[in-house]
């Protein structure tokens, strides 16, 4: 047994150094610069077929945007395109201009700086452009507080800290024990342990970014070299910006017809060794259904894939509605498999 392994070796190398004898003696006809140009040649090919076919986006949705991109080319597909979206554009921009009828459009610096009662006027000039009654109960995901006490409130409040810069947390110590407290706050009302932790944002939006952007990082300590988010069709259109800035690939799994959440078995399906975060809405915009967290994040602990839990629309209602006496299935921190939440505490309607 001592000498097998020496010999296997000699024998490995006998028949290397005779493959490439006979490897010469079959090129001896042929000339060096062939040799030199088919090798380099086959080389480049097969590294660009590599890069083609190895891209964030997959062959068939490159190939669809190259034959549009081409079929737009073409002058009567242009001059139909144009045709159709002519008279849209025109119609959006004389909406948006009517309303600054007779109102003048700065486009530089004013020679002359305006007086308090000046810049106030023209301050209510510019309050006076907007129409729709928001207090009304009539605008849908843009407004989503009335109450006149507490817009008081919350101006006095912004008052106090106008020249704060969050930024500087040692020169503004206020905003940063205010920021603390709201983030623990959270973290506790959705069930949150104290290694919980969390940052205020601008908006939902910049939450799924940035939760997104820990993700594909994680992903990348994991190996992954081109992570994909895998959520359902309803998902945010936050998602899709997040996949686009940080290269990552968004994979939209379809919902089911009837409960309009998401298809759990066909989410299943999808995952595969890029997978870096399941996601799941609490609830989505479109429908305003809850989908199925609970079984989400068992996908997530199974496969050993984080969980995020989009609840931008509606965390700050979903988690009080079981004491409200709603039956609603745990969607939080509650599930070990839920590893991220994202929440907006303006979306709360009081009018």
């Amino acid at each position: 047994m001592a000498d097998f392994f020496p010999l296997s070796i000699k024998a490995g190398l006998q028949y290397l150094v005779s493959f490439k004898d006979a490897v010469n003696a079959k090129c001896s006809d042929i000339e060096p610069w062939k040799l030199i140009v088919c090798s380099a040649g086959g080389t480049f090919l097969v590294v660009s077929l590599w890069d083609f076919t190895h891209q964030r986006e997959s062959v068939s949705t490159r190939a669809k945007k190259l034959f549009f991109r081409n079929l737009k080319r073409i002058p009567y597909v242009r001059r139909k395109i144009d045709s159709e979206l002519g008279p849209c554009v025109q119609t959006m921009e004389h909406s948006m201009l009517e309303a600054n009828k007779g109102m003048p459009f700065y486009t530089a610096l004013p020679e002359k700086g305006m007086t308090r009662e000046e810049l106030m006027k023209t301050i209510d000039c510019y309050k006076s452009l907007g129409t729709i009654q928001i207090t009304k109960g009539v605008v849908s995901g843009a407004v989503y507080a009335g109450i006149s006490n507490t817009m008081e409130i919350a101006g006095q409040i912004y008052a106090k800290f106008a020249e704060a810069n969050p930024l500087h947390p040692d020169v503004f110590p206020d905003t940063r024990k205010m920021e603390a407290e709201v983030v623990r706050m959270v973290c506790t009302m959705f069930n949150g342990g104290p290694e919980t932790c969390g940052t205020v944002t601008s908006g939902g939006t910049e939450s799924l970014l940035l939760a997104c952007l820990a993700y594909r990082s994680l992903a990348y300590e994991r190996g992954i070299k081109y992570p994909e988010i895998l959520a359902p069709t309803t998902v945010h259109a936050g998602f899709d910006k997040a996949a686009y800035y940080f290269n990552m690939k968004l994979v939209h799994v379809p919902i089911d017809p009837d409960t309009m959440k998401v298809d759990l078995k066909k989410m299943q399906r999808a995952i595969n060794r890029n997978t870096c975060v399941l996601v799941g809405s609490a609830p989505p915009f479109p429908h305003g259904c809850i989908d199925p967290i609970k079984e989400i994040s068992q996908l997530g602990l199974k496969y050993g894939i984080p969980v995020h839990v989009d609840a931008c629309l509606g965390g700050f209602l979903v988690a009080f509605m079981k004491k409200a006496g709603f039956p609603v299935a745990p969607f939080d921190f509650a599930l070990e498999g839920v590893t991220s939440i994202s929440a907006d505490t303006h979306k709360v309607e009081t009018y």
